[in-house]
């Protein structure tokens, strides 16, 4: 883990694919992601998240930095959104890029050019409807794959 420069109680997540910088002030946290968010980011992520606590109000996570996502990467930031309401903050997640939001669009079911799934993504029904998509997705990518047995 390395210091996250001039950043006051900062630090940074990384592994080979994807940086996450942390940085806290006052009640608010901002997790800035870079890099490609697929099923590798998820020790980074995880790690961001546990110098997150209760006494914090907002996580803001900014993928302006995501380029890539797959749908192993959108169940990573729908785990940090889950355990992040668990601990009773107020989560917005910001910065979709054009791959990404075609990523969840794509998902959700509602694919095409300017799509608005990145504005929809703050509503908690989406959320759930999302991550039940990207888990079946997952699932059925895995038994394709030969990981899983077919039911």
């Amino acid at each position: 883990m390395e210091a996250a420069g001039t950043a006051a109680c900062g630090r940074r997540e990384e592994n080979a694919s994807i940086t996450v910088d942390v940085q806290h002030c006052g009640g608010s946290v901002l997790l800035s992601v870079s890099g490609e968010l697929d099923e590798d980011a998820g020790a980074a992520l995880q790690e961001a998240l546990d110098g997150v606590t209760a006494c914090e109000r907002d996580l803001l996570v900014d993928l302006h930095g995501v380029t890539v996502m797959d749908t192993d990467g959108l169940l990573r930031i729908l785990d940090v959104h889950r355990r992040a309401e668990c601990l009773g903050l107020r989560v917005l997640v910001t910065g979709w890029q054009a791959q990404p939001q075609q990523c969840m669009a794509q998902v959700a079911g509602m694919p095409g050019s300017g799509s608005s799934s990145g504005e929809r993504y703050a509503l908690g029904g989406f959320r759930r409807l999302i991550e039940d998509r990207a888990q079946r997705a997952r699932d059925s990518a895995d038994i394709a794959a030969g990981w899983l047995p077919r039911a």
